[in-house]
């Protein structure tokens, strides 16, 4: 396990690598890798698993019995999924949760907090805190993107939000097309035709996933 890795995220920020390591053993880590498209989570199950992703990338989806997906959050290395149902461990997941490419994930049992003493526990519940009101304010993102009726009314609420991120007019986005499509909740074709027609209009410039707004 890389605990580099683990040294640098959120979770574990103000702890050195040996009081990490002990942690590891008392939360009873486990590590495991999986192919993409390997299902990690499937809706209805119960966890009372933290997940950290130290390679590759995940997606949490809404799939419904009508075969509708919709993308909520792609999670990648250095970050966390699951948070909320680890912490309320006796309710159902109603998020599957997919390998977006060859990822590993760390798997945390919330059940060992209890044993940690007072004051590694009071540190650890502090950035989990941190962890949560991120990810809040990601969904809450993600309901300005697809508040929009027409789809580029959508597409640009996105760009927007990824230029004020990253202080720039040029940056990549995580997604590949599909995706993209799944978590604007639009179809792939639309969602194609109306970007050409942003380019043609010479709002933007976009080539796989790397975008500059003009």
């Amino acid at each position: 396990m890389d605990i580099s890795v683990l040294h640098n995220s959120i979770l574990f920020k103000g702890f050195d690598d040996t009081e990490i390591s002990e942690l590891l053993k008392a939360l009873n880590a486990a590590e495991k890798k999986y192919k993409k498209g390997a299902m990690i989570f499937s809706s209805g199950e119960i966890t009372d698993k933290l997940c950290f992703v130290t390679a590759g990338s995940v997606t949490v989806e809404s799939n419904d019995m009508w075969g509708n997906r919709t993308i909520l959050n792609l999670v990648g290395k250095g970050q966390f999924f699951a948070e909320s149902y680890a912490l309320l461990p006796d309710v159902p997941m109603l998020v599957d949760v997919c390998a977006a490419e060859d990822c590993t994930v760390v798997f945390l049992s919330m059940k060992s907090l209890a044993d940690l003493n007072d004051t590694i526990r009071a540190r650890l519940l502090a950035n989990l805190l941190t962890i949560t009101t991120r990810k809040n304010l990601h969904l809450s993102s993600r309901s300005f993107h697809t508040a929009p009726r027409q789809v580029r009314g959508r597409i640009m609420a996105y760009l927007n939000t990824l230029s004020v991120q990253k202080h720039s007019r040029e940056f990549d986005i995580p997604f590949d097309r599909q995706q993209l499509a799944d978590y604007l909740n639009v179809e792939r074709s639309v969602l194609s035709n109306e970007l050409s027609k942003m380019q043609r209009d010479r709002l933007i410039r976009c080539r796989k996933n790397h975008f500059e707004i003009i």
